[in-house]
C-alpha cells in the first residue's frame, strides 16, 4: 500500500481565550459573530469571569468554538466556509508556529 504525506499547508488563526477577544476574532473573519454564555457559576460568585462560546458559521453548519480553541482560517477559500474551530491538542500536534 502505498503512503502520503500531507503538504505543507501554511495558515492563519486566532485563539478564543473565552471571553474578552471577541472583537479581534470578528476582526478576523469579517463580520459579527454571536456568543453563548456556558459558564456563570464563578461568575456569580465573583471569582471569576463568565465563559462564552463564539459560534462560527460552516459549510457544514455553526460549530461552537469554547475557551482556548483556535479559529482556523482555510488556505484555500471555499466560499461559506472560510473560518472553522479546531481544538488546542489537535492545533498543537497539527501545527506550527512560523516567524
Amino acid at each position: 500500500m502505498a503512503q502520503y504525506r500531507k503538504k505543507q499547508v501554511i495558515i492563519e488563526a486566532v485563539q478564543w481565550n473565552g471571553n474578552t477577544n471577541q472583537i479581534e476574532i470578528e476582526n478576523f473573519v469579517g463580520k459579527k459573530l454571536k456568543l453563548e454564555l456556558e459558564s456563570e457559576t464563578a461568575y456569580v460568585a465573583g471569582q471569576a469571569p463568565p465563559i462564552f462560546s463564539i459560534l462560527i458559521e460552516t459549510k457544514e453548519g455553526v460549530m461552537k468554538a469554547f475557551k482556548d480553541d483556535w479559529i482556523l482560517k482555510e488556505p484555500f477559500p471555499t466560499g461559506d466556509r472560510d473560518f472553522y474551530p479546531c481544538k488546542p491538542e489537535i492545533f498543537e500536534k497539527t501545527y506550527e508556529k512560523i516567524d
